[in-house]
């Protein structure tokens, strides 16, 4: 049997697993290979899995870009363009203002470039005018940013960082095919807030939308940790990007198939991809005294590593553990929607840059995380103890 073979059957053995709640994710348990990495990045960044059907004939969002969405919109929404994926000429424009950003003409020109993040548009001249025809999304929609080194919203792109800024409800409200009683509660979300549950039990508990950068060795990446990073990546593309392709889990009454498969092919390279993304290190100024004696808390009066064990890239549910929403003092109205009831231990890998905090985002800063598990945990810590705590996380 060829190594790519084995390499396939084990992305789609995770799949299977998942989806009957089974064992953790064994892909990441070997070397990485470069050319499933390769190939994972074009996935990643660039297929839509077929959902044109959904985004262009029903939800008709080419329609709305033509008419409506100038890149000024688009990047009030949390839209973001790639520098390099842009010509020189263009850059050049760009900086000496010379581009219409109030033109929805000129957001088909950056999609006829690829230059968007996560939107991926066909782009045909029609009586010498670009004109876009077709329209569909990608991974990096909700899981890639720029760095802003361009413009605000216009720089190098940032695979697996979780797009804070991306309001992805107001976006999917544009769309005439969605009803105006779905329309405010898709406005409501507000920016980095998503609900991957809504269409499926109508009601709408919108979750923080994670990183998707430091999951090798974690064996399930969501909030309840229903199934490992393959399975989430299935149940998105045809649940939530609306892309062809099959995902059942019994568990939550999901039985999709589609004519022609084209996600479960894609999975074993779209997560060696994501599991070479590593969870990026604080460019900020730390101080080393406090970082160590707030690694003495974490271990000791904190408790913290006790559930966030560091050898587990900091969180306990590779060891099968689940929590109680009662646990830890979370908002227990999420987990009830999932086949788990409970909360997985977050990794902290990279806490610095993906604020706020929580599976709601009811923390906004790592100083009202301390806070709140000092309170729902009774650790009783000093304040020179919680300060020394969040300088500790900080540098993970």
């Amino acid at each position: 049997m060829r190594t790519q073979d084995i390499i396939q059957a084990l992305g789609l053995l995770a799949v299977v697993a998942g989806c009957q709640g089974g064992v953790p994710d064994i892909s990441d348990r070997r070397p990485l290979d470069p050319h499933l990495v390769e190939q994972g990045r074009a996935i990643f960044r660039d297929s839509t899995f077929g959902n044109e059907v959904f985004w262009t004939d029903t939800a008709r969002m080419h329609e709305v870009i033509t008419s409506a969405v100038s890149p000024a919109v688009a990047l009030g929404v949390g839209l973001q363009v790639d520098i390099d994926a842009l010509p020189q000429a263009v850059k050049d424009a760009l900086a000496a203002g010379q581009v219409d950003l109030n033109a929805p003409a000129t957001t088909v020109t950056l999609l006829k470039l690829n230059a968007v993040l996560g939107l991926h548009g066909t782009v045909q001249t029609v009586n010498g005018r670009d004109t876009l025809v077709r329209v569909g999304i990608t991974c990096a929609l909700c899981h890639s940013r720029v760095d802003n080194s361009f413009a605000p919203g216009i720089g190098k792109r940032q695979d697996g960082w979780a797009a804070r800024d991306l309001n992805a409800g107001a976006i999917v409200a544009l769309s005439p095919a969605i009803p105006d009683a779905m329309k405010t509660i898709l406005r409501g979300w507000g920016p980095g807030r998503f609900d991957p549950r809504i269409n499926q039990d109508g009601l709408n508990t919108p979750i923080e939308i994670p990183p998707a950068y430091g999951l090798r060795h974690v064996a399930k990446e969501t909030y309840t940790a229903e199934g490992p990073v393959s399975y989430w990546n299935a149940y998105v593309a045809v649940t939530q990007m609306h892309g062809r392709g099959h995902f059942r889990d019994t568990r939550l009454g999901i039985d999709v198939k589609a004519d022609t498969d084209l996600v479960t092919p894609r999975l074993p390279a779209l997560a060696e991809y994501q599991f070479s993304l590593e969870a990026p290190v604080s460019r900020d100024a730390l101080d080393s005294a406090a970082g160590a004696r707030g690694r003495a808390v974490f271990s000791g009066s904190g408790r913290c590593s006790s559930c966030h064990i560091p050898s587990l890239q900091y969180t306990d549910v590779g060891l099968g553990r689940l929590h109680l929403p009662e646990e830890t003092g979370m908002d227990p109205a999420y987990a009830a929607r999932t086949s788990t009831r409970r909360y997985r231990t977050t990794p902290l890998r990279g806490l610095w840059q993906h604020a706020p905090y929580f599976h709601d985002g009811s923390a906004a800063t790592l100083d009202a995380v301390v806070e709140h598990y000092d309170a729902v945990l009774a650790l009783g810590l000093s304040a020179q103890e919680k300060r020394d705590l969040v300088e500790y996380l900080r540098g993970l």
